[in-house]
Parts: C-alpha cells; structure tokens; sequence
C-alpha cells in the first residue's frame, strides 16, 4: 500500500527545502520588465502611469561629483594662541643667559623672526607634502571662522621654518651661539588641517549636485513593442525601475514578498513530491533518495540566488545540467528531467530574461536525459558535457538571429560563459564518485566496472573456481533478462549473480561444479558437509567487504539462499537416519531471505541455473516441469514472501528463465560427413 503523500517527516523535507530557498531569494522588488540597451523592447506600449525623474546614471552622478570636488581647496584653521605662548618661553632667554646684552639681540632676532614665520603660518611636513601633491596654489585659512585664501608658497613647515631662522641671521650675531638657544623648541605648527570643516563642506558640495537630469510625466509615450532601447530610453527605464524598487520597500511590503516567494516555491516542490508520491513510490518511500534529490535542487536554486543578488558572474556559467546528470546517474531519466524542470522553474523568477534562460536550460536537461539514458561508462559524462555545451551555443545563436536578425548583436562573450560552464561540468565525474561514496548510492557505471571479469575478484574466481565461475555467468544471464522483463534493475542483478558464489573460492574443491571425479563429501558426515556449503556465504562476506565491495552487492552474497535448506545434504541425511532427531538449524543458510525484487530473482535463477545441470534430456517439458518446481518450493517455503515481487512477476520471470535455458542447452544439428566416391 502506498504512503500518504502528506506523510508528516517527508513533508517537513519538502518544507524545509522551500523554506531555504525562500530565504536567500533576492530581496528587491521584482520589475515586471527587463531590458537593456541597444536590444528590442520585446514587450507592448510602455507610458508613464505617474511623474518620476529621470536619475543620472552612477558614472554621471560621480563624474559630476569629481569635477566639483576638483575646485574644493582644503581648510586649515589658524592658532594664534600658539605664537603667544611660544614668545612668552623666548623672553625667558634673556634671563637664563649670563651676558644679557648680548643674550638681548639674539632675543630680539628671534622674537622679529617667529613673528613673521607665525604670521604667514607653520604647518606640518605631511600636510605640505599633500598640499604640493594636489598642486594646489591656495589653501583655505579659518582665522576667527572666517576664510581667507592663503598662498601656500607664504607658508612654512617646521623644517623650512627653522632653515629660514638659521639662514637670515644678521652678520653681528653668531650662526653657531643662534644654534645653541635650541630653536627648533620655540617653532610649532599653527596652521592645521581641520578634517571636520573640509569634510563638511565636502558634503555640502555633492549633496548640492542634483541627481535628476529631467522628468518624465504621467501618460508620456516611454517605448513600444520592438523599438531598440537607445541610451536615453534605458536611462528612463532604469529610472522607472529604481523608483519601483523603493516603492516596494518596507516592512510589511518584505513580509508580503517572502509569503509570496515561499508559497510559489513550495508549490513547485510539492509538483515534485506528487511526481514521486505517484511514479516513483519506491523513491518517495525512501527518506534518503528524497533527501538527495531536494539537496540537489536546494544547492542550484541557491547558488542561482547568490550569484544573483552579489552580481558575482553571469548566471549561464553556473553548470545547472549537474543536477539532472547526477540525479540520472544514480536514479532515472524521467526523474532527473522532472528534478531539472522544477530547479529551471524556480530559477526562473530571479534571473533576467527567464523566457530564454527556461529555453536554453530545459534543452539541456533534456539532453541530459536522452544522452544518459544507457549509462554504462563514466566517460559518457565527458561526452554528455560536450554536446551540453553546443546544445548552449546552437540555441543562443539561433534565439538570437530570431529576435535581432543581425549577427553583430550576437554576443560573443555568451560562448565564453558556455565554455566555462562545460569545464565545470567536467567535474561531475568527479562529483558522481564523492556522492557515491558519501549516500552509498550505486550507479550503473559503477556496477557495469565492476562486473567486468578482469576484476581482481572475478578474476581469481575463474582461475580457483572455473565452475563456479561459469555458473555465475550463466546465472547473470538469465537473471538480467528476467529483471528487464519485470522493470527491476537488470545492471544491479547482473554485477549480484557475478559476485555471488566469491565465497566458494575458500574450498573450491567442495562443490560439485568444481569438482574433477574426487568428492571429498564421501568421507564426511553429513552436518559437516552441509556446514562447509553453508559457510561460503559467510567467506563470501569476508573476502567482499576486504575488497570494499558496495553493501548492495553484499546483499546479494547474503540473500541467495536466504534461510533455506542445504536440500541434498538435509535429505539425505533424514533419508538415512528417519528416527533421528535432526538439528535443522545445522542445514540451513544464516539468511536473510531476499527482499527486493532483483535478490529474488538472483535467489530463483541461481537455484534453477544449478538444478538445470542434472537434466538427463534438455526438452521443453523436463525445463519448464524444472523450473516451476524449484520457484513454487521456494515460495511455498517463504523464501520470496519479503520480496515486492507479484504474482505476474513470477510468472513472467518463469516464462523468461524456460526461454533463456532452452536457449542455453539447445541440441545442435549433427554435421553429416562427406561421403567418398569410387
């Protein structure tokens, strides 16, 4: 019986999901239009519902700025209370010296000399440097908040200021006796650069530059269906957008928004639980392939969501045929496909031009499907990636010879962005391999590599075990066909039958198959006997797990007897000894019995393909009396009660394996000799 759709921990999956993506959808109002300059208006009559301005562009507004911000001369406010301080500590001078007279004109020079250099002012080095830096000829003076233009050639930094002293002093006194009154002490900076005018003013500059360039009024004519956007054009759209995007703006508008982001998500999501909940019960069933398929459309809607909202490459890089390649490699095309279409749809509503990027991805994802549907070989992925790419560039060219028929208005740049996509894409092989290990998925390309006979494993078995090896083959064919017949994964069944007797290569010698005329079993009892037969499925585990063979593999060691019987030995044994109590446990395999559809068909076709050696005569009567024998037993023991197979499956699965063995054991028309003439 089916699950209910709404089954509470699946549900919560698909809620979660949806609520992710919802979450880093990009905030800003969405513009019902998109366009860009020098390409058709390709929607009809746009007028103006209501006034707005016509905004400067970025580049204008900064230009406009610059220009401004060219004539703006910096602000340097005066101390005069530094002079005053600095002439009281001169007049100390004279008082520290011995031979005051003296001491008096050096005095008097100095006092006449910082007047003069405090007068045109003293700034720092850095701040001069600056000043020369900008060549800038004036500078702004603040004296008593009042500006004046001052020279910058008038002004003194410390060093030149010191120079000046030392250099203009008079013949009668001594250079050298000047030097010792420490001078440099009496020179500080009373001309200094004050950040908080300049900025001000600053401010007051570019908040004056206007940044409007016009007005469009309600009911003016804007464009019209196929008119190329011209400049201007674009710098009224633009404008019409910006004051959309702040009319959206607001706290209750964002909570609206993200009701309305969730809701829309959430219901494509649910189109695609009602998919598996409907098509794919087995998958809807299992928690982690749901969880799979919804990481891998949460991971391209988000990428998608922030590649947008932080402008940080053009979208058609993003390799979005990754989803729909890995969800096909490990499940199926119709499902890939429908994964791919719910992610292109929600993708949609963020990126420019959605009617294109819908085109272009939906042909690839259905490239994807069809080229993928044999998957066998990792190398089909390479080649899956190559005609994704001219699957990208044929479309383009085409869609856009369509809307502009000019080939000077393709642009190129887009086969770029194609380009990188396809290297990109290139890792899915890699990618295919680490989520193989990571959800212990197994995918066809794994299974048909490990099936291949130059295995190791298969290898040693043909060598220790010729008969076992052969049977093994044998069994894969006829196991495949039927699993095909009844929709069950043939490639899985195939690469189980291969593997399923490895454990015989511990004592080859002990079965039949294997055996050249000796059979130890003549001298053992007959509980011994069934425990070594037993014990190849235990060995069998062993030397898989040692080899890191993946768990549905395994599955097929541990369930190709499941509990039954070791039936030659247990009835012989209770042929010769009916009075004896029997230890049943002794004779039978440690089990599981099989439990999905392909390790019951394995369990039927190994026991059939075994049993079919000991026909005395291959006719149709004596195969099919065989084959339905040995299935009805197994069912009447409860060996296949745990598979999903149904009544029609065995039937057909029957019907198959009496085909496939009168195939295999035909009798060949004898070749009459050629007869000699006298």
């Amino acid at each position: 019986m089916r699950k209910k759709i709404f089954e509470t921990p699946t549900l919560l999956y698909f809620v979660a999901a949806a609520m992710l993506i919802a979450y880093f959808f990009p905030r800003e109002g969405k513009f019902k239009y998109q366009f860009f300059e020098g390409k058709p208006w390709r929607y009809g009559l746009l007028t103006a519902t209501n006034d707005f301005p016509i905004y400067k562009t970025d580049a204008e507004v900064a230009a406009e700025q610059d220009s401004a911000l060219t004539n703006l001369l910096p602000y340097f406010r005066y101390h005069a209370n530094i002079e005053a301080l600095v002439m009281e500590r001169v007049d100390t001078l004279k008082k520290r010296d011995s031979n005051q007279e003296q001491s008096a004109s050096y005095v008097k020079y100095l006092k006449k000399t910082l007047t003069k250099l405090y007068t045109n002012g003293i700034i720092s080095g850095e701040a001069f440097e600056l000043i020369q830096k900008d060549n800038e000829i004036n500078i702004n003076l603040l004296k008593n908040n009042t500006s004046y233009l001052k020279a910058t050639n008038e002004l003194f930094t410390t060093k030149t200021a010191y120079e000046f002293i030392i250099d203009n002093c008079p013949n009668h006194l001594n250079k050298n006796r000047l030097k010792t009154y420490n001078v440099d002490q009496y020179i500080q900076e009373n001309v200094i650069y004050d950040t908080e005018m300049t900025q001000k003013v600053t401010d007051e500059l570019i908040n004056s530059i206007p940044l409007a360039s016009g007005m469009v009024q309600a009911g003016e004519r804007i464009v019209d269906r196929g008119e190329i956007i011209t400049p201007e054009t674009y710098n009224v759209l633009r404008s019409m957008k910006i004051l959309n995007d702040s009319l959206t703006q607001g706290s209750h508008r964002d909570v609206l928004m993200i009701i309305g982001e969730f809701i829309l998500v959430m219901g494509l999501m649910l189109c695609f639980g009602i998919y598996l909940w409907m098509y794919r019960n087995g998958l809807y069933s299992d928690r982690k392939s749901v969880l799979f398929m919804l990481l891998c459309i949460t991971s391209g809607c988000v990428l998608t969501e922030v590649c947008i909202t932080w402008e940080l490459m053009n979208i058609y890089i993003l390799p979005f045929a990754i989803i729909p390649i890995v969800i096909r490699t490990f499940f199926d095309s119709r499902t890939a496909f429908i994964a791919n279409f719910i992610t292109i749809l929600i993708c949609s509503l963020m990126v420019p031009f959605p009617h294109e990027f819908v085109l272009l991805q939906l042909t690839a994802g259905m490239i994807v499907s069809f080229s993928l549907k044999g998957l066998t070989q990792r190398s089909q992925l390479i080649q899956c990636a190559f005609i994704v790419f001219l699957s990208y560039a044929i479309i383009y060219t085409s869609l856009s010879l369509y809307q502009e028929a000019d080939l000077k208005k393709i642009n190129w740049l887009m086969f770029i962005y194609f380009g990188i996509n396809f290297i990109l894409m290139m890792f899915s092989y890699i990618l295919v391999y680490i989520l193989e290990k990571t959800f212990g998925y197994l995918s066809n390309i794994t299974l048909v590599e490990l099936s291949n006979i130059n295995t190791p494993i298969l290898q040693k078995l043909s060598e220790t075990c010729p008969g076992s090896f052969q049977h093994s083959l044998q069994v894969s064919i006829i196991a495949s066909a039927a699993a095909s017949r009844v929709g069950a994964d043939a490639q899985l069944v195939r690469t189980g039958a291969m593997y399923h007797d490895i454990g015989k290569m511990s004592n080859p010698t002990y079965f039949t198959e294997n055996q050249t005329g000796v059979n130890p079993h003549n001298q053992l009892e007959f509980e011994d006997s069934a425990q070594l037969i037993i014990n190849h499925i235990h060995e069998g585990i062993k030397i898989a797990e040692k080899a890191n063979i993946p768990n549905a593999i395994i599955d097929f060691i541990r369930t190709h007897h499941g509990l039954g019987k070791v039936k030659y030995f247990y009835n012989s044994h209770k042929n010769k000894y009916p009075d004896q109590e029997i230890d049943e446990a002794k004779f039978t395999y440690p089990g599981p019995n099989p439990f999905s559809k392909e390790t019951g068909i394995l369990m039927m076709a190994d026991s059939i393909e075994a049993a079919s050696r000991s026909l005395k005569e291959y006719t149709e009567e004596n195969i099919t009396q065989l084959v339905n024998k040995i299935i009805s037993s197994q069912i009447e023991d409860g060996l296949l009660t745990n598979t999903p197979l149904t009544f029609r499956d065995v039937e057909t699965i029957k019907e198959v394996f009496i085909e496939k063995l009168k195939t295999m054991y035909h009798t060949r028309v004898t070749y009459p000799d050629l007869k000699k003439h006298a």
